[in-house]
Formats: C-alpha cells, structure tokens, sequence
C-alpha cells in the first residue's frame, strides 16, 4: 500500500511471527490464494500496528497485526477488528477503501489478532505543500481531499450496517475522557498544558453535541499522508489507517484534518505562514465552505478554537501513548522517540487555541 515512499524492510525481530502458520491459515480462507512460496516483509514507519507486506506467485497482499504479545496494550487501543469492519463496510459501498480479504481473532495462530487486505499501489503524499507540483495540481490534490472527506461525512452508516460502529451522541464528552485517561495511562511527565486542557475541554463544549443528527462516520486520523493517490491523477484510491475511527461528530474529524493550516512546516506537516494562494492551496475559510457546500454541513466559526484545541489535545495523548511504547520497549517504528516528543508542543499549542489563538 505504501512500498512506493515508504518502502519494506526485513521482519524486525519484535515483530517476527510464525510464517508457515500464517501461509497455511491464508490457503483456508483467502479466496484465490496462488501457490507458491511467502515471503513477508514489514513496511517502515508506522507508531501502532505493525503493517507487513505478502509476496507469493505474483501476488501482493497487506498483513496488518495488532503489537506483538509482548507489548503493554492501553485499553480499546489496536482494535484490528475495527479497522476491518469499517474498511470492508465503505468499500463494498463505494468509498475508496482497501478491500478486506480475512479477518483473523484467534491469536493462537501467529500470537496475535491480524487482518489481510488488498495490496494497493499509489502515491503517498507526505509534505502539505506538496513541494514539485504547480498550483493547479496542488489545488486538485486538495480538493480532492476535501472530496472524500465529504463523502465519509455522508455516508448513511446505518444503511451500510455500521449502526453499531459507536454512540452517535456527546462525542465530544466520550472522547474527552477516553483521552484524558489513556493521557494518564501513558503519562512519562507532567505537561501542564494536558493538565489545563484536561481541565478546560469538559466545560467549553459548543452547544449541540449531544444529538443523533450530528452523527457520521469519523476516520480519526484524516490527513495527507494517510490517502494513497492514483500514481499519476489527483484521485484517492484508498483511505489509510482507520484504527481511530468511530461513529461521532463530522466536525471533530473535518477540524483535525484542518490542524495543517495551523502547523508551521516542519512541525507535524503544516502549512501556516506559507503563500496559500501562491502555491495554488485554499485558504482555510476557502475549504470549509467547499465542505460546507458538499455535505450541507455549517461550521460556526466561533466554536473553531475549541475543535482544534480538542484536537490537538487528542493527538498529545495520542503522542504520549507512543513516547510510553517507546519507554516501554514497544514501538512498531524507530520514529516513535521523536514522535513523542511532540506531545508537549503539541499540547501547548492546543491550549493557545483555548485561549483564543487568532484562527
């Protein structure tokens, strides 16, 4: 799915597994499945679950895996059964989303709960100012992106038997407690910013978030860098990375793939300060009303600082929950170190936007 920027590398040995277990699982229950030997590699990066990449007779599949069994799980975190679900749901309804092949729970066959989907080739994006593009290719890409995230945000979950997939209402609330305590769980320091938001987000809420019509599907981690584009065309042909999703408010998701504008470069793939118009990319007022006009959707402004405040914060857990993997050993990639490092920045900025940062 993503050899092309990513690229593979041996099993590391954390990680490694039975694979004869797993060939032999994979002839039962993957239709089509060629003759031949398999070969497995693991993909490079990654701060969650381990993603591997199936070579046999020609053929290409993708391995995902929750950590190996050693690893110290949070609780609701990797859940791999999840990410299937959701991804088999959408993409036999028309959203672009890796097929799923098999779902394997029992974690007596290689150690550990694992899923096989289609191996996709593409373009992962990674820099937001999507450096060697002109401005009219950069405004496609993104009005692509703001395309399908429109498209999820409308998908009639319960017509695509996702009814269950979470609790419609106070998502705000749920998610600021789930997060609060894996910020606890996962706590190597004290960052006083998570302490002020930890504080401050339960009681600044904007109004409505307690009704069933404000309810969609929410990916969790929507960003370039989680979209595989057509090789040659600004076409997403597959949504990455869905262990975060839920059913929730469409406004949390849009507004954390919004963080961008807020981010300089260099810091967690932002874009504030550049030439917007220059380089061909929208404004960010520019891209919420394109949402806005695709989904009927009307974001007020006004409750803005605290989306991205939430957001922010959420992502400082979620920055924690890695720097604690690494202290502990159990980090899918050598980049966790520096990934959670960012979580102190990252919680201070969010508590600027608390405060009534400009937007």
């Amino acid at each position: 799915m993503f050899e092309e920027f990513i690229g593979t590398k041996a099993v590391s040995a954390r990680h490694q597994f039975d694979v004869a277990a797993l060939d032999a699982w994979l002839r039962q229950h993957v239709a089509g499945y060629p003759d031949g030997a398999l070969s497995v590699e693991q993909f490079k990066g990654g701060q969650s679950n381990p993603t591997f990449k199936l070579s046999i007779g020609g053929q290409h599949y993708v391995l995902r895996t929750k950590p190996a069994p050693a690893a110290k799980l949070l609780p609701s975190a990797h859940a791999i059964e999840r990410e299937y679900r959701v991804m088999d749901a959408l993409q036999k309804h028309g959203f672009p989303a890796a097929r799923q092949y098999a779902l394997c729970t029992d974690e007596s066959v290689i150690g550990r709960a694992f899923y096989v989907m289609e191996f996709v080739a593409g373009r992962v994006l990674w820099d937001q100012a999507l450096p060697g593009m002109t401005p009219a290719e950069r405004a496609a890409i993104y009005d692509e992106m703001n395309r399908v995230i429109a498209q999820l945000h409308t998908v009639d979950y319960e017509a695509i038997g996702l009814a269950d997939y979470g609790k419609p209402g106070n998502y705000f609330a749920r998610q600021i407690e789930r997060w609060s305590k894996q910020y606890l769980a996962s706590q190597t320091e004290t960052i006083d910013a998570m302490e002020r938001l930890i504080a401050w987000l339960p009681a600044n809420i904007p109004a409505g978030d307690g009704g069933d019509n404000c309810a969609s599907i929410v990916h969790g981690d929507f960003r370039l860098d989680n979209l595989l584009f057509h090789p040659t065309e600004p076409r997403i042909l597959a949504v990455l990375d869905w262990e975060l999703s839920t059913l929730g408010h469409p406004f949390a998701d849009f507004s954390y793939h919004c963080m961008s504008w807020h981010i300089e470069p260099g810091k967690f793939r932002g874009i504030a300060g550049l030439d917007l118009a220059a380089l061909g990319i929208p404004s960010q007022q520019e891209y919420i009303a394109r949402y806005a006009e695709r989904t009927g959707k009307r974001i007020a402004l006004a409750d803005f600082n605290f989306y991205l405040a939430f957001n922010m914060f959420r992502l400082a857990s979620i920055m924690q929950g890695i720097m604690k993997r690494h202290v502990d050993g159990t980090a899918a990639s050598a980049q966790a170190l520096e990934s959670g490092r960012m979580a102190r920045p990252m919680a201070e900025l969010g508590w600027a936007y608390a405060g009534g940062k400009a937007i």
